[in-house]
């Protein structure tokens, strides 16, 4: 099961960052078809926010086709994002790992690192469009 965290300094509301982490999970292979998604309550305890919230991402996720609400017992996932990509995962996880701890040794924190990770990003899909 997924657990869910919010942080603030993120820019996104707190119910799209659950609909975010739900695609990223379905995206890596972390959640499949029939898995539950934390019910309204668990994630109200866990994260300390409204109710609605949480209905509003799970609605939009439902909307989206990739999860289902079963009344009184919870809300399963439907759909996966997972792709036959899924196999590369490993070996660029690696990469990335240490990547990572090459940005650290050279003393950047990690706002400095999600900084140049997102620059990078950006501008290489730009050229790709180009």
């Amino acid at each position: 099961m997924i657990e869910f965290h919010l942080d603030a300094k993120s820019g996104l509301s707190p119910y799209l960052q659950l609909i975010q982490q739900v695609r990223h999970a379905l995206r890596l292979g972390l959640l499949r078809e029939g898995d539950q998604l934390p019910t309204v309550k668990e994630a109200v305890a866990q994260l300390a926010i409204n109710p609605n919230t949480v209905l509003k991402a799970y609605r939009e996720l439902e909307h989206e086709g990739l999860v289902a609400a079963r009344p009184g017992v919870g809300t399963f996932v439907t759909a996966t994002l997972t792709d036959t990509s899924l196999a590369a995962h490993g070996p660029l996880r690696l990469d990335l790992q240490r990547w990572l701890a090459k940005a650290r040794r050279a003393g950047l924190d990690d706002e400095s690192i999600e900084a140049l990770f997102m620059t990078t990003f950006r501008t290489t899909s730009q050229e790709d469009i180009a």
